[in-house]
């Protein structure tokens, strides 16, 4: 078993297009949040004359279906073909499946770090699972060659008085409506163009060809793509699939099989599922080997352990699935990676194929039992994993079923989190003998000591008995669940709140433990912990405690534990603020009694996961406004600097409703313009206006990279003055003592960061390439000047502190149009601002969304007497995380 083991392939990035879902970001809400996104089939698709509801129950007729439900991509699919240099007078004949590939690998590389970061791209393959299926443009060319001509004949034999001028009218009122032809167009209907144009426009050089294995394919193009990295043929693949096809032939087919479900619902592993419906879309993946994922310093969302392929061999027909073949396919990837799936809790998640046929899921479910092991008494029941299946939310879809059942598992072991399956409350009987049960909602995938590593597995078995398993395991160094001990999942809340309000809203099933006590003095507080460790938990975690809970001593401890509690007993003795580190924090004073406060509005950050949408719903405040989540990417200055104005203006609209209102704002590089909005000094509908008409792309700058880097800002200044003279790099952040940030050309920056760690320096490269804060920017300056000049200016409610002067702003309306480009010029300077406002008075700094500022504050201001404290986490609920700086 040893000599066949493969070696370990890392999931280094991924993007979709599936029904209700435009990209990664959208596609992991709707997975847990249970979102079914199976709609009717959209006016144009086909001719409504086709449907016969009912028709099921009659014979066969090839022009009528009974179903029309399915999952469509419409209103998702919009490609801007120009940024891939391709005219847009040249898309009319093109295939749109070919454009949609094009457009998700390209995301997927992106989400992979960029093109920046690609090997020889001699060394990037591209493998795509595709289907055989008529396509728009091949039943375009099919009617302009064969059917025009039919028509003329039958009509001429039908109508003998027709001239020959007047049938060759017809036939020209007949292809004219097909559009205009060229041989442009009649090229592009060739099946394997769905990869070259993806090799072709992003320029990449190994090998670029299309799988067809039915509803396998884009697992089988995985297997095939992870082949290409063990051989050391390639270095890194793009691997997926896609369909675009709802032509009427196709559901004709499905019809006239009796696969379609006559209830128009697509239940998986339920004792009545009755058919599949049909879906569409595209996923694709970026397939490094783990170990050059790690060298590089790849974000890894999972890693392919094994994969197998088999088929069914002579079966009693081409249409029944059989059992054995898919046992030999899942078997196969096991033993590439080297485990047994009878082990106990050798698996946590298994997304089946389930395509809520009755054939097709009883088929599946003896291959579980077969392969992991039976459940019940004598089995692996105590135990039970996940068994789910994406199609009961976006459908069947075909030659990409198996790469967004791929994406969906991947997701699940990054976020550690176990997802729904849709419409299976009255379960198969056949699912009680394996050792697999079904979610209604979303979990925290926990491990436990025999299983501490999360592990799943994929199924994608094909009409015609082609059948592909993948064994995904958790990558290394992100084994930790994603939620607190004791905190359920019922929802993760995005970045944008348009699509996301709908859906069911977070909720904690059982809250952290904190303890909180507070007292007139320190020796009040020392007394009440003097008593021993259960009655000092007993009235700090009952609010009818008999100690005393109000006074401006206070002391909080998550979780408290024995050591804790000695911890904070140690803390309080001293008389010294405690600042949270090992989850206590002790005040020795009212900071609000004798400080102020200051919201501080997060910039750019490398993790922008905020939670808001809970907070939006429970004040009744406008949802988070501007791109679709998915259009969020980190390199994506511009729209990433829409979503980090969008959070801090809903957080602060939040924390006013509570009462919690500031004595100052400022911000952190883009969170400085938050921070103007917040004070009134800019209105809100003008922002709201300039966003919706500013085209983000303006603000990136080619060939600029940022690092940040773990140095004072004088050291890194004097590098720049004596080494570094003629690289063009400029110091754009001095955030803390020890933190650092640099801009200039890409590989000056990378030369720096080098030379920087070979010293012992820690230093990253950051996705950004927008010059903000160096006078790179100025050549793209214009159309945010022209927008800013347009803003009117208002006397601000409280103090706005800019942090390129490290002072509040100018009261002359001239001044502060002036420090408003200084801003985008000149370095940030974060470190000098947190002391001003702190020697200004200010202790208390709540970070206004997610990110890192809490931490710099907190290393700039060492053991002084402050609070920073984060008003919105990706950790937890959004209401949860608002409610911190109101519990002060």
């Amino acid at each position: 078993m040893t000599d066949d083991r493969q070696i370990p392939v890392a999931i280094v990035g991924m993007a979709v297009l599936l029904p209700g879902a435009a990209g990664l970001d959208a596609y992991w809400q709707n997975l847990v949040n249970g979102t079914d996104a199976i709609t009717d089939v959209p006016d144009g698709r086909w001719d409504a004359d086709y449907y016969r509801p009912g028709s099921a129950a009659g014979p066969a007729v090839p022009d009528q279906v009974y179903c029309r439900r399915g999952g469509f991509v419409d209103a998702l699919a919009e490609v801007e073909v120009t940024r891939y240099g391709i005219m847009p007078n040249s898309v009319s004949g093109t295939e749109p499946d070919q454009l949609i590939a094009l457009d998700v690998a390209a995301a997927a590389i992106a989400d992979a770090g960029g093109a920046d970061r690609l090997p020889d791209r001699h060394r990037v393959g591209v493998v795509l699972g595709r289907g055989g299926y008529l396509t728009p443009g091949l039943v375009r060319l099919d009617q302009r060659v064969r059917t025009a001509g039919q028509l003329v004949r039958t009509l001429g034999e039908l109508v003998p008085d027709l001239t020959p001028g007047q049938l060759a009218r017809v036939r020209e009122a007949f292809t004219d409506r097909l559009g205009p032809a060229s041989p442009e167009s009649a090229i592009g209907l060739v099946p394997n163009l769905a990869a070259s144009r993806i090799a072709n426009r992003l320029d990449l050089r190994g090998p670029a060809y299309t799988v067809d294995a039915a509803c396998a394919s884009s697992l089988v193009a995985v297997d095939q793509a992870v082949t290409e990295l063990v051989a050391g043929r390639c270095d890194l693949m793009l691997a997926g699939g896609v369909h675009h096809c709802h032509d009427i032939t196709l559901w004709s087919v499905f019809s006239q099989l009796r696969a379609l479900s006559p209830s128009q619902r697509i239940r998986p592993f339920h004792r009545d599922a009755d058919g599949i419906l049909i879906g569409e879309g595209t996923g694709v993946v970026v397939l490094k080997r783990l170990a050059d994922a790690e060298r590089d310093g790849d974000r890894v969302y999972a890693v392919i352990r094994g994969t197998g392929v088999a088929s069914d061999g002579r079966t009693a027909g081409l249409v029944n699935p059989d059992p054995g073949g898919q046992t030999y396919a899942v078997r196969q990837a096991w033993r590439a990676a080297g485990l047994d799936p009878t082990a106990p809790h050798s698996v946590g998640l298994l997304e089946a194929h389930g395509t809520a046929t009755p054939a097709g899921d009883t088929a599946e479910l003896t291959t579980l039992a077969q392969v992991f092991g039976p459940g019940g008494p004598g089995g692996r029941g105590a135990e039970r994993a996940v068994l789910g299946s994406v199609k009961s939310m976006i459908g069947h879809t075909m030659p990409a079923a198996g790469v967004a059942g791929l994406v969906k598992a991947a997701l699940a072991l990054h976020h550690a989190t176990l997802l729904p399956t849709l419409h299976c409350d009255d379960p198969h009987p056949a699912l009680a003998a394996t050792r697999f049960r079904t979610l209604d909602r979303a979990r925290p995938w926990e491990t436990v000591p025999g299983q501490p590593v999360r592990r799943a597995g994929v199924n994608a078995f094909g009409f015609g008995g082609i059948n592909a398993h993948v064994v995904l395991e958790e990558a290394p160094g992100n084994r930790a669940a994603a939620v607190s001990r004791g905190a359920g999942v019922a929802g993760v809340i995005g970045a944008r709140g348009t699509e996301a309000a709908a859906h069911r809203r977070a909720e904690v099933t059982e809250p952290e433990r904190i303890l909180l006590l507070a007292a007139d003095t320190p020796e009040r507080l020392t007394a009440v912990l003097a008593a021993d460790d259960s009655a000092v938990l007993a009235a700090g975690l009952d609010p009818e405690g008999t100690h005393p809970r109000t006074g401006p001593v206070r002391l909080g401890i998550v979780d408290p534990t024995a050591k804790r509690l000695a911890l904070a007993r140690r803390a309080v003795g001293r008389g010294r603020a405690w600042q949270g580190r090992n989850d206590v924090w002790f005040r020795p004073a009212g900071l609000l009694s004798t400080g102020r406060l200051a919201f501080v509005f997060p910039g750019l950050e490398g993790e922008f996961t905020p939670r808001v949408d809970d907070i939006a719903a429970h004040f009744g405040l406008p949802a988070v406004t501007g791109p679709a989540p998915d259009a969020v990417r980190v390199g994506d200055v511009g729209r990433h600097g829409f979503g980090v104005v969008g959070v801090g203006r809903l957080l602060d609209s939040a924390l006013r409703r509570m009462g919690v209102v500031p004595d100052a704002v400022a911000g952190h590089s883009v969170g400085e313009w938050t921070a103007m909005v917040a004070a009134g000094l800019y209105s809100g509908d003008q922002v709201d206006a300039f966003m919706a008409e500013f085209d983000p792309d303006a603000v990136t700058v080619p060939g600029l990279a940022f690092a940040a880097v773990g140095a004072p800002a004088d050291r890194v200044l004097a590098a720049l003055h004596e080494d570094w003279t003629d690289a063009g790099i400029v110091l754009s952040h001095d955030n803390a003592p020890n933190q650092s940030m640099i801009c200039g050309p890409d590989r000056a920056v990378a030369d720096f960061v080098r030379a920087f760690r070979a010293d012992g320096v820690l230093c990253q490269v950051l996705p950004f390439r927008s010059g903000f804060h160096t006078p790179m920017l100025a050549p793209y300056l214009t159309p945010i000047r022209e927008a800013a000049e347009r803003f009117r200016l208002h006397r601000p409610a409280v103090p706005v502190w800019s942090g390129t002067t490290a002072a509040p702003f100018p009261a002359a309306e001239t001044e502060v149009r002036e420090l408003f480009v200084r801003h985008l010029l000149e370095p940030v300077r974060f470190r000098q601002l947190v002391e001003g406002l702190y020697a200004a008075g200010h202790r208390v700094f709540v970070q206004m969304g997610p990110g890192q500022l809490a931490s710099l504050i907190g290393d700039t201001l060492g053991d002084r007497d402050h609070l920073a404290v984060a008003a919105n986490s990706p950790h937890r609920s959004g209401l949860r995380g608002a409610t911190a700086p109101h519990a002060r």
